[in-house]
């Protein structure tokens, strides 16, 4: 992994800046703050950046590696920060042979998209005597090299999952397509709302659906102004990401 420029990047003033960001996102969309959450993406980064964000308030943080969410989890296990522990969200595609880590580590898997990985989860979950808030990844963009279920598969997958005790289903997570053609992106964020009325609608699981995961660096305003409840954003935050050699 190329080095970063560590002692470059101001995460206290990224982090005030993103916060305003989403502060006049609400405004415009006619939202309380209080309806989204930053979800910082420590991805490739280092604990010194890391530990920056903790400074500056924040304990939770989301990882698309589960192998690097486990090495960060151990150092902040071992090195505790002041203020309380940190929590470590997977929001990366999630294959079954990594569950148990997923399961011992996570507080939360955002990217649930088999019965495969619910089966393992269930199973991990089950010996360790603890449960994860989990959502639903949907592919709302239609991109073959997206991880997700389509659309109109995800009704059935919910109603699927009603035997895995373990998982508490809180909601939807989605990657928009990427570029600036707006209206394409905001289609995809449609779909999302509209997903999430069809599962309120059917009562599906007992679960009110409340959480939208979507938006990121690029496209957090578009996301908020159509219901997103956590963005997810990184670059913003800790600048650009290293390259894994």
């Amino acid at each position: 992994m190329t080095s970063h420029p560590v002692d470059r990047v101001d995460v206290a003033a990224n982090l005030a800046d993103v916060e305003q960001r989403i502060t006049t996102a609400c405004q415009a969309a006619g939202r309380s703050r209080d309806e989204v959450h930053l979800l910082p993406v420590t991805k490739t980064h280092p604990v010194e950046l890391v530990d920056q964000a903790i400074a500056a308030g924040h304990r939770r943080f989301g990882e698309n590696r589960v192998q690097e969410l486990v090495g960060k989890a151990q150092h902040y296990q071992e090195h505790p920060p002041p203020g309380g522990p940190v929590e470590w969200v997977v929001i990366g595609h999630l294959q079954s042979n990594k569950a148990k880590d997923a399961a011992q580590w996570a507080t939360e898997l955002q990217s649930l998209d088999s019965l495969r990985l619910a089966e393992q989860l269930q199973r991990r979950l089950d010996a360790l005597d603890r449960s994860l808030d989990v959502l639903v990844q949907v592919n709302s963009s239609g991109e073959h090299t997206k991880s997700g279920l389509a659309p109109d598969e995800v009704l059935d997958f919910a109603r699927a999952l009603a035997p895995f005790d373990r998982l508490r289903v809180r909601g939807l997570m989605t990657l928009a397509l990427p570029g600036p053609d707006q209206q394409a992106v905001a289609a995809c964020f449609v779909r999302m709302q509209h997903l999430q009325r069809e599962l309120r609608d059917a009562q599906v699981l007992g679960s009110t659906w409340d959480e939208l995961s979507m938006g990121m660096s690029g496209d957090l305003d578009l996301a908020i102004a159509h219901g997103a409840t956590i963005v997810r954003v990184g670059t913003a935050i800790f600048g650009e990401r290293a390259r894994l050699d």
